[in-house]
């Protein structure tokens, strides 16, 4: 349970930085005032985020990975960033949560956010290790 919660911390931290970052890729908030309201959306998005990574980035991988090999990985990238848009697609059904302006901004933001949730998680090791 403790590894979950701070995986999910890691990944609304990432996001985070991921929307200062790359320009098609936001999150929206059901009450953009409210810095509550806003933090409990980035939780929320890295959620659903995670979620849809266990069970359809797994699923996918494992069902494509002869394409995998052939492409060297490249397919990775494309993947991600078809699983981003799945999570905007499915936070849009709620009303808020993550928007990416298209498939481009997709791969970009799906390079990103790979690349921040493991430096923080890089960053974050020590600390979480000496707290069991």
């Amino acid at each position: 349970m403790k590894r979950f919660l701070v995986r999910l911390l890691i990944n609304s931290l990432a996001l985070w930085l991921t929307t200062l970052i790359v320009a098609g890729v936001s999150v929206v908030s059901y009450s953009p005032d409210d810095t509550l309201a806003t933090v409990l959306t980035y939780l929320l998005v890295a959620l659903i985020f995670g979620v849809v990574n266990a069970v359809v980035g797994n699923f996918i991988r494992i069902v494509a990975f002869p394409i995998y090999l052939l492409t060297l990985g490249l397919i990775a990238l494309v993947v991600n960033a078809l699983l981003l848009l799945l999570v905007a697609w499915i936070s849009s059904l709620i009303g808020f949560g993550l928007v990416v302006d298209g498939f481009w901004w997709g791969v970009l933001g799906a390079i990103v956010l790979g690349l921040l949730s493991w430096l923080i998680g890089v960053l974050l090791r020590p600390l979480v290790g000496r707290a069991r």
